[in-house]
């Protein structure tokens, strides 16, 4: 059973600020939500594998593949200002 109390005090841990008539309706709230949990609790789970899916994943990515790299020249072919085969960027360290 959900208490004012208990709900003040969740509150107070969330450093959240109630008004009364909102601990009114979250104590209301929060025990219908503990309520339907307790009834959760009730079901006949007895021969149901866990399971952490409902229904069966697929990866939709591909899978890997190696393929040959870029070259130096052909990373650094669009590269506003490329110097010594590197990027050249501005400074921002040291200014």
């Amino acid at each position: 059973m959900i208490t004012k109390e208990t709900v003040r005090h969740v509150a107070k841990l969330a450093r959240l600020e109630l008004e009364p008539e909102e601990e009114n309706r979250l104590t209301a709230e929060l025990g219908a939500i503990l309520g339907y949990v307790e009834q959760l609790g009730l079901v006949d789970v007895t021969g149901v594998e866990p399971t952490a899916q409902a229904i069966p994943m697929q990866s939709l990515l591909r899978a890997d593949r190696v393929k040959p790299a870029l070259t130096v020249d052909e990373v650094l072919q669009n590269a506003p200002s490329p110097e010594q085969g590197m990027f050249r960027v501005p400074r921002i360290i040291g200014e």
